[in-house]
């Protein structure tokens, strides 16, 4: 997926940290983001069975925290992509 945005012309970060910002206080959370890509949309990855609406509420906390207004959650485990796409917009 990073080489095909990429050699479409968009910038992607994979694997970016996450901290939490508590009353001007940053905590190092564990929290990383799948994929950030042009630094204005998240791509949360998955390849499971069935998703789970926590990981729904994953890509919201993420997109909470970050700023960022956009984010799509992928399942890469389904016969036809555009069937494991879920966009989310805060």
């Amino acid at each position: 997926m990073k080489h095909v945005l990429e050699k479409n012309g968009l910038v992607t970060e994979p694997e970016v940290k996450l901290p939490i910002v508590f009353e001007g206080v940053t905590l190092e959370s564990g929290l990383r983001l799948d994929m950030l890509v042009a630094k204005s949309v998240i791509a949360e990855l998955k390849s499971v069975e069935k998703m789970n609406p926590a990981y729904e509420a994953q890509l919201m906390t993420y997109l909470r925290l970050s700023g960022v207004r956009l984010g799509f959650l992928i399942n890469f485990n389904v016969a036809h992509l555009k069937d494991g796409i879920n966009r989310i917009v805060m």
